[in-house]
């Protein structure tokens, strides 16, 4: 299933996303400045096309040009609690491989500690299938994608999983935007994979073949001052 469902007020997209123009089209959005993250979200969220494996991924991801911009790579994670990774099942989001991570109301809600989990619970304010409690609750799954396009999150593995770029040998971390669940998988599963870039990026970048046209008209005009 490919959703592309934005809802007003509904998470902090609104405002902490801004739209960046890659390939010179002012009424088109091809990735999205996170503020509070500060990365760059590609903003189709299957670029790629189809799910690969967690290596496939990683390549996709570091080998991504985008008319011009480089520098890709998948989402990462550090420990939610600060210290050290701990990937025992919960579902209160105080451990690595949980529901909620981050998520409002939680231990460590609204930590940035996941990128994905940020993305999903914060950014677009989605709500896990289990709360808390351990119970399945209402209006659980991915009912906003903000500004996002081809987010994948059926009910039929491996929709909805995405590879984050943490390697926890013999798995790699991933995060499923199906039921907001963050935990392993065996590298070679097929998931899906949502690039982003470190820090902002603030226009398009200019061709090089631009770039040399217009060095050399400069060096014409300065020699046609020159001359007069």
């Amino acid at each position: 299933s490919a959703l592309a469902v934005s809802v007003s007020g509904q998470g902090t997209w609104e405002t902490t996303l801004q739209g960046r123009d890659l390939d010179g089209n002012a009424t088109t959005y091809e990735a999205y400045y996170d503020t509070t993250l500060d990365i760059t979200w590609l903003a189709d969220a299957n670029a790629a096309g189809t799910g690969m494996t967690w290596a496939d991924a990683k390549t996709w991801a570091n080998n991504l040009n985008v008319n011009g911009v480089t520098g890709w790579r998948l989402p990462t994670l550090s420990p939610i609690d600060g210290t050290a990774f701990n990937f025992t099942y919960g579902y209160d989001g105080t451990t690595d491989a949980s529901y909620s991570v981050s998520a409002p109301g939680t231990t460590y809600a609204g930590s940035t500690a996941s990128e994905m989990a940020h993305l999903y619970y914060n950014t677009l304010g989605n709500l896990a299938r289990l709360g808390t409690s351990g119970a399945v609750r209402s209006g659980w799954g991915l009912t906003n994608t903000g500004p996002f396009s081809n987010f994948q999150s059926g009910s039929v593995f491996p929709s909805g999983s995405y590879w984050t770029g943490l390697d926890c040998a013999p798995y790699a971390c991933a995060f499923s935007f199906y039921n907001g669940f963050q935990g392993v998988e065996y590298k070679t599963n097929a998931l899906f994979a949502l690039a982003v870039r470190p820090g902002d990026i603030s226009a398009v970048p200019v061709p090089a073949a631009l770039w040399l046209f217009g060095s050399g008209l400069m060096g014409l005009l300065g020699m046609a001052k020159r001359t007069r």
